[in-house]
């Protein structure tokens, strides 16, 4: 078994710093200083090299193999496995797959330096700029994290980008809604929302970015417009959920580490699982993906109290949806982006023309006409007039169960609260006592 060329150059040092201390152009104590060694580790090479000479400076235990060595076989199937099956795996996350599915059982960073050997993975990351950390809330529900992730997630059709949408809360890094949808936008984020509420309740603050559903920015770069509020900014306030908007990646690195997590795991995961449908791949994430991702990245929280508020009977079918105020026509009709609802007479008016009213469009397309606290009507997503009831549940499928839309009723909105009067019985008539005759 030949040396390796740093052992031939360390032995070829050693024998020169030996030499020049023996002729003395070197004391010992320099010697020791110049090689690292402690006395007796010197002494005892030193009389290596005067009985056996050059060949006395060799480590014998290099021309055996370690007992500690990997099997060659075991090396070469972990190599052929992450190129024929995972490549592209981070190091950490194909590890812990080979642990699990395929047996595998050397270390991490055995396994890290085999692929960085082989070619197979890079060697090192560039370093960015140094930042401070900001230290996580203490309590679940204090700070909610949402921000959609365009991207190619299904790695076998690359032509086509679909965008994730979680939602993270940021004192346990735990993923509390996540959901591949076509596209991000104001109805998606409101599915996000409600299913969360629903099964978490109310957080204090939620940190996004300044995209165009979460804010209105005049100029670009420049402050959000804090009183021109969007629609989702409508929603929150109504709800009382703090908004706080993010001026750069690095203000959102919580969200951007998660989704830059799960474009490197859940991609190749998919991949690896064949999975070529949209349907198929939420069933993955919410079935398999979510709860791996649970064990290994998130962390109890500092303190165990919740900062979640419950809901409690809130109807989120009307603070969770397209609202805009309209001036009803001289036709008595309002429209709401191209789609026309026509008003039918309302009793005790001659004319509804010229009332300024809300039109609202819920999740699931359907619209409604609210005059204060009074409906005038309820219409399909294509403006057709219905009878009153229950709107159905959004059309982006939730990671959990919505209930239903139901409208508040008129009578229970313009019945009048009785105050109750406590009123005082009479006294009975006190009789009185008779003394002795």
């Amino acid at each position: 078994m030949p040396y390796a060329p740093a052992v031939v150059e360390r032995t070829m040092k050693v024998q020169e710093v030996l030499m020049q201390a023996i002729s003395g152009r070197l004391t010992w104590l320099q010697a020791e200083e110049i090689l690292g060694w402690q006395p007796r580790t010197l002494r005892r090479w030193r009389l290596r090299y005067r009985r056996l000479g050059y060949d006395g400076l060799w480590d014998r235990r290099r021309q055996q193999p370690s007992p500690r060595c990997a099997p060659v076989d075991e090396v070469a199937r972990i190599a052929r496995l992450y190129r024929e099956r995972y490549a592209g795996f981070n190091a950490a996350h194909f590890h812990e797959i080979a642990q699990r599915d395929h047996g595998v059982t050397l270390g991490y960073t055995f396994v890290k330096r085999l692929l960085q050997t082989a070619g197979l993975l890079p060697k090192r990351r560039p370093r960015g700029r140094h930042r401070r950390r900001r230290e996580p809330r203490p309590c679940v529900g204090e700070l909610l994290h949402i921000d959609g992730s365009p991207h190619a997630w299904l790695a076998l059709r690359p032509t086509e980008r679909q965008t994730l949408i979680p939602v993270i809360d940021d004192a346990t890094k735990r993923v509390l809604y996540a959901q591949l949808v076509a596209a991000e936008s104001t109805a998606s984020v409101m599915a996000a929302l409600w299913s969360v509420l629903v099964t978490h309740g109310l957080p204090q603050a939620l940190y996004t970015d300044r995209a165009s559903w979460a804010f209105h920015t005049p100029t670009a770069g420049a402050p959000v417009a804090k009183h021109q509020l969007t629609q989702v900014g409508r929603a929150l306030a109504r709800l009382g959920i703090e908004h706080i908007p993010a001026y750069s990646p690095q203000a959102r690195g919580r969200s951007e580490r998660l989704n830059r997590t799960f474009q490197d795991r859940l991609v190749n995961e998919l991949r690896a699982a064949g999975i070529t449908t949209m349907a198929a791949a939420n069933r993955y994430l919410h079935e398999r993906f979510l709860a791996t991702y649970a064990a290994r990245f998130t962390h109890p929280p500092a303190d165990p109290a919740s900062a979640f508020v419950p809901l409690g009977r809130v109807d989120l079918s009307h603070i969770l949806c397209h609202e805009e105020e309209r001036t009803v026509g001289q036709d008595n009709t309002v429209a709401l982006e191209g789609v026309r609802l026509q008003l039918d007479k309302q009793p005790g008016r001659r004319t509804c023309a010229g009332l300024r009213v809300l039109v609202r469009r819920h999740l699931d397309g359907q619209h409604c006409v609210w005059f204060g606290s009074r409906c005038f009507g309820h219409y399909d997503a294509r403006g057709h007039r219905r009878p009153a009831g229950a709107p159905g549940p959004p059309p982006v499928p939730p990671a959990v169960p919505l209930p239903s839309l139901v409208p508040p009723s008129p009578a229970a909105i313009l019945r009048p609260r009785q105050a109750r009067v406590a009123t005082r019985r009479p006294l009975p008539p006190r009789r009185r006592a008779l003394g002795p005759a």
